[in-house]
C-alpha cells in the first residue's frame, strides 16, 4: 500500500519548517515501512509504503497528519508572538 499526502502552504519558508518538523520519520521506521517527505516550492509531499498491515498504515498516516498539526501550531504561536 502506499499514499502521497500533499500539503500546501502560503510560503516556502513555512513549508520548509513543517518538512523539518515531520521528516525524522524519514529516518525512524519500522521494517517494511518506509516514509519520505520533502518540500518542494510552498508544498510538503509525504510519501508513505508499507507492506505491513492496513491498520498500521492508517496509524502512520494518522500520526504523520497529527504531527503536521501540532507543527502548524507552533508555527502559529510563534509567529503571533513575534507580532507583540
Amino acid at each position: 500500500m502506499e499514499a502521497t499526502i500533499a500539503l500546501e502552504y502560503g510560503d516556502p519558508k513555512t513549508a520548509d519548517a513543517i518538512a523539518n518538523a515531520v521528516s525524522p520519520d524519514n529516518f525512524k521506521t519500522p521494517k517494511g515501512l518506509t516514509i519520505r517527505t520533502e518540500r518542494k516550492n510552498n508544498r510538503v509531499l509525504t510519501e508513505v509504503k508499507t507492506e505491513g498491515k492496513l491498520a498500521t498504515f492508517i496509524a502512520t498516516i494518522d500520526d504523520l497528519l497529527f504531527c503536521v498539526s501540532t507543527a502548524e501550531k507552533t508555527l502559529h504561536t510563534v509567529k503571533a508572538r513575534r507580532k507583540k
